[in-house]
């Protein structure tokens, strides 16, 4: 099969011809028809997750079952399916109790093993982290849930709780951003978006945003204040570093609840973050590690009837070799909304 390859930390990723994974006792072979670039997919690239080289990246997909193991008892080939990129073992308490996305012995595809910039995928413990996708999604609007589209709606709805009327600040409006002011707006909450590129902010208006902010030396938190009258009830850090995480945070009001998604390396020592504020104003902390697949189904229904529709979210979708030339400096990309692989491209 053709895949994308990494030698090395920082290396030169290549489309080379490699050996199909084999299909685990306890899981499936999918032919992936869609796969998100993601910027969780530049970090394991950049060393900043322990990789096994040569590596293959990809966690976001969306495919066709084409081979099932000894034990897998729910699906077969010719299903349609997806997957969340943490996928629990199955047999943990963690698992048993719907809770696959914390899983102690999970498993992420393109971070653990091999995985979705290729022709096709091994994904473990099916039984446990398959998902569905209806006939009425397409398969790569189903490849943009897996990380973050899934992730910005546990942060929203099973983490921070939002409800109708409330205001929530999303730092960063690139993929998990611009899919947490929709989910916020398809919820009833007010949304500000905050971010350095004047094209995501206005794909952050138009997605609903009421109002947007450029991170261009303006001070954040006090912007905030002033246009929610105190403070967000929310804050969503869709980026993952100590400005934005703490730009977050001292945008709140007292008891806010602030939610990080974005990675926050520890490039250069744990990050610092305003803690005096965090116990003076009794602000709750909460991280989202994407979603289990066993709480889809809501999500799932939602995108079926129209309510929430990320394929708005979807700004290109490329072949496996633009892939390994952009994933270098993804980092740095300033594509207002998620890229998309098509691997038969």
């Amino acid at each position: 099969m053709r895949a994308v390859v990494v030698d090395a930390v920082r290396g030169r990723p290549e489309v080379r011809s490699v050996a199909v994974p084999e299909v685990p006792a306890d899981g499936v072979l999918v032919k992936v028809m869609a796969t998100g670039l993601c910027r969780s997919d530049w970090h394991a690239w950049a060393g900043h997750d322990d990789v096994a080289f040569p590596h293959v990246p990809g966690h976001e997909l969306a495919g066709v079952v084409v081979g099932t193991g000894a034990r897998v008892e729910r699906w077969k080939s010719g299903d349609r399916v997806t997957v969340p990129f943490v996928c629990g073992c199955g047999d943990c308490e963690w698992c048993r109790s719907g809770q696959a996305q914390v899983c102690p012995d999970q498993r992420q595809p393109g971070f653990t093993h091999w995985g979705s910039f290729a022709e096709y995928v091994a994904l473990h413990s099916a039984d446990t982290n398959l998902v569905a996708v209806p006939e009425r999604v397409d398969f790569t609007t189903a490849a943009s849930l897996g990380c973050r589209f899934a992730t910005a709606y546990r942060a929203l709805v099973g983490r921070a709780r939002l409800s109708e009327g409330e205001w929530v600040t999303v730092v960063g409006a690139g993929g998990v951003g611009l899919s947490s002011v929709m989910i916020a707006r398809a919820l009833g909450a007010r949304v500000i978006a905050v971010d350095r590129n004047t094209e995501a902010l206005t794909a952050a208006r138009e997605l609903g945003a009421e109002h947007v902010l450029l991170a261009d030396g303006t001070d954040i938190p006090a912007a905030v204040r002033e246009l929610t009258g105190g403070g967000s009830h929310v804050a969503v850090d869709a980026v993952g570093s100590e400005r934005t995480s703490s730009d977050a945070l001292l945008g709140l009001r007292r008891r806010g609840r602030h939610v990080q998604v974005g990675l926050l390396p520890p490039v250069e020592g744990h990050p610092r973050l305003p803690m005096e504020r965090v116990i003076g104003w009794e602000l709750d902390l909460l991280g989202s590690h994407g979603m289990a697949a066993a709480d889809y189904p809501g999500m799932m229904a939602l995108i079926e009837r129209g309510a929430l529709r990320p394929q708005l979210l979807i700004e290109r979708v490329i072949g496996l070799d633009e892939a390994a030339t952009l994933l270098p400096g993804f980092d740095q990309a300033t594509v207002a909304g998620m890229t998309v692989i098509d691997p038969a491209r």
